[in-house]
């Protein structure tokens, strides 16, 4: 199975220079933890609420702006990368969510709550194919 089959599309992306504040109210408002923080067309950060400082963040997020809270060592993932690749990469480096990237292009991102629904609904692995046993006639005497 491939990450463009478990990603979620239609990134939820925010600016650096938007107010944290801001930040976290959208997150509120669309019922997700990460935000992917671009420049352009590059990706920056990812902002998660725990980097925004929680439910009981409000004091830090009211002197701040994105730049200020957002992880900026983000690791990416292609489309076609096996999902045993980004889910390795997400638990060895004790993160949430990984952007994807199809060249330079922000096209989804992958999330636990993507992976756990992946193993919620079970995947359909093929059954191997056993050797064959061959059996042999010996003639009696």
């Amino acid at each position: 199975m491939r990450v463009a089959e478990v990603m979620t599309q239609g990134v939820q992306t925010v600016r650096p220079t938007m107010p944290a504040v801001a930040a976290w109210d959208l997150m509120r408002r669309k019922g997700i933890h990460h935000l992917v923080v671009t420049a352009g067309s590059d990706v920056v950060g990812v902002l998660s609420d725990r980097d925004a400082g929680g439910r009981n963040g409000a004091s830090i997020r009211a002197r701040s702006n994105v730049a200020d809270l957002m992880t900026t060592d983000v690791v990416t993932i292609e489309p076609t990368a096996p999902v045993r690749k980004v889910a390795n990469l997400m638990r060895g480096r004790t993160i949430g969510c990984i952007p994807v990237n199809d060249g330079k292009r922000l096209v989804g991102i992958v999330t636990v709550s993507d992976l756990l629904e992946l193993l919620g609904r079970g995947v359909e692995r093929p059954v191997k194919v056993g050797r064959r046993t061959t059996h042999h006639r010996v003639a009696a005497s």
